[in-house]
């Protein structure tokens, strides 16, 4: 759990390394919805995404705890891999970064450039990250899990931001994949004392989540094909499952067409970039949009790293296929 003092040692720490990101209500996005919607534009963070926060938290507590480690050794899809890349170069350590084969071009270049010594492995990030753990103990390196205490504290900050400029949400939809952002959405919620529904958004061909809070026990999907990337997650973790299966309202998921769609929106509408994860909660709100209708509604836009190919397709009217 996070009080009000983690929350605010947390922002300290993340502000001194990047501005906080804004919460804007765009007019015809709101139009479009059909709803008083505010987006929180962590496409504008120093990696394009919502994970270098976490990243922050992540390697102060590493230096201090662990001195002794060379380096880290994570797997990701690319925005967390941006983040620790970026996170741990700068405190002078190494970042192996293990990503599965066919990933973004573009966010693995983004990784390279950020200082990861990038491996490509396995076929999704599950097999990935099992590769990751075996070499993280191999060489001597300290594993950085997808969730971890330290991580959520860092990425609560958003929500924390966006909670004390707008305390009077009524809904926030929020993607997952591995679970920080929601989970730290909801300690971040509930740490201010707000009555705020945090609405959990999965991929449909990447449910785990959502099966798993329908079931209230982990579920593991045989697969998570979808170009929206962020999401693409086949094995639930038990830590955040612990919080989203009770701090959620609800878990719904969206297919890619919606995510495509939701894409061609905010750029319409608001000209920012969205990647897939991260243009997944306008998805989630316009296809329950007429239950949402009237009330004051957040949107988390949790990154805009997409791949101008598939961007390309998206403006074109159609949807990335993977």
């Amino acid at each position: 759990m996070l009080d009000l003092a983690d929350l605010t040692a947390a922002a300290d720490l993340v502000h001194a390394r990047m501005p906080p990101t804004a919460q804007h209500h765009w007019p015809l996005l709101s139009a479009a919805a059909g709803a008083e919607v505010w987006v929180k534009h962590e496409n504008h963070t120093p990696t394009g995404a919502f994970k270098v926060r976490g990243a922050i938290t992540f390697m102060d507590w590493l230096v201090r705890t662990h001195p002794e480690v060379p380096g880290i050794c994570t797997a990701t899809r690319g925005n967390h891999g941006q983040g620790q890349a970026w996170a741990a170069t700068t405190a002078g350590l190494r970042a192996k970064v293990y990503a599965p084969h066919g990933n973004s071009v573009e966010k693995n270049a983004a990784m390279r450039a950020f200082g990861a010594e990038l491996v490509e492995f396995g076929d999704d990030f599950d097999s990935s990250r099992q590769e990751a753990y075996r070499v993280a103990d191999e060489e001597g390196l300290f594993i950085v899990p997808p969730y971890h205490p330290e991580l959520v504290r860092g990425v609560a900050t958003y929500a924390f931001e966006m909670f004390t400029a707008q305390p009077d949400l009524d809904t926030v939809y929020v993607p997952i994949g591995c679970g920080s952002g929601i989970c730290g959405t909801i300690l971040a919620r509930d740490a201010l004392g707000l009555s705020t529904k945090v609405v959990g958004v999965v991929s449909d061909r990447a449910q785990t989540a959502k099966l798993s809070f329908d079931a209230g026990r982990l579920i593991e999907t045989n697969s998570a094909n979808t170009f929206a990337d962020g999401m693409a997650v086949r094995v639930p973790v038990q830590e955040a499952f612990d919080i989203y299966s009770k701090g959620a309202d609800r878990i719904i998921s969206v297919s890619d067409d919606e995510v495509a769609e939701a894409i061609r929106l905010y750029f319409t509408a608001t000209h920012n970039v969205a990647e897939g994860a991260g243009a997944a909660p306008l998805a989630g709100l316009m296809q329950e949009r007429d239950a949402m209708a009237g009330r004051k509604i957040g949107v988390i836009l949790c990154g805009g790293n997409i791949d101008t190919a598939w961007f390309r397709t998206v403006l074109a009217g159609q949807t990335p296929q993977v």
